[in-house]
């Protein structure tokens, strides 16, 4: 085990920790039944509301304390730009932002210490389960329930056509539509089925978990994908771009088991 970066999963797990709590604080399920007035759009279907702002806040404090003179990339705030040999944290304070305004609570949080380009520690807390994913390079990745001892992740060992296939919508990018509809309807041919809870974070350590057995989305971004993409790894699965390059922090994405994230990737690139 790598004592210095268990230490930084620690500090990723108790950055998103705390995300979570100003997430759960903020949620009213009383609330409107449309985007609340706190809602801003940054595009088309895309909301910012005062809970993204407070949790990454929140989060980067903790960062900034923690780990002085580490660069900080957020999802709301901006910050460091990922470069190449440069050592970030990348931050999505409110996975799914759109499903916490219209009082859908599945949204998560999500913390990555990127190096050089690739995630080696993270961290994704959902607020509203009680559970948090945390994983380390070359550590494993695990599971973290309260009063309960961490658990081990491992994908799924089921076999493609009788796989769950999570996925996203590439709402903010309608250009990619066309590649994506032919990927999609290909994958409802070629899987069991397919869902589209909404929070990209989640998704991604649902499949590390063996819950999901893949994951595709075209035009997400690296706070994302960073976190999530660890958990996978390090549970025994496979994460790639589309073209099977090692680029998904760039935002499209192709995760799952072994033989699940081959099929995925095939139907991407043969219509």
């Amino acid at each position: 085990m790598d004592a210095e970066l268990l230490a930084l999963r620690d500090v990723a797990e108790r950055a998103a920790r705390r995300g979570a709590d100003v997430v759960r604080r903020g949620f009213d399920p009383a609330g409107p039944r449309a985007p609340s007035a706190e809602a801003r759009e940054k595009g088309a279907g895309d909301y910012v509301t005062d809970v993204d702002v407070a949790s990454e806040r929140a989060i980067v404090e903790l960062l900034a304390r923690e780990t002085p003179g580490v660069a900080v990339l957020g999802e709301e705030e901006g910050g460091a730009r990922l470069a190449q040999g440069g050592l970030a944290w990348v931050v999505d304070p409110l996975d799914g932002t759109t499903n916490f305004v219209h009082r859908f609570p599945l949204v998560g949080v999500s913390v990555a210490l990127v190096d050089d380009g690739k995630p080696i520690a993270g961290a994704v807390a959902a607020p509203f389960l009680e559970e948090r994913w945390v994983a380390s390079a070359g550590d494993g990745a695990f599971s973290v329930r309260p009063a309960k001892e961490p658990a081990s992740l491992r994908v799924s060992t089921r076999d493609p056509d009788r796989s769950v296939v999570g996925t996203g919508f590439p709402f903010r990018h309608k250009d990619a539509l066309p590649r994506y509809l032919r990927t999609m309807e290909a994958a409802l041919e070629r899987f069991e089925d397919l869902r589209r809870p909404g929070a990209a974070s989640l998704d991604l350590a649902w499949v590390a978990a063996g819950v999901f057995d893949g994951f595709f989305e075209l035009g997400l971004s690296p706070w994302d994908v960073a976190a999530g993409a660890l958990l996978i790894q390090e549970a025994g699965g496979v994460v790639t771009d589309w073209s099977g390059g090692g680029d998904y922090l760039a935002g499209d994405i192709i995760a799952g088991t072994p033989g699940v994230h081959a099929a995925i990737l095939d139907l991407a690139g043969s219509r």
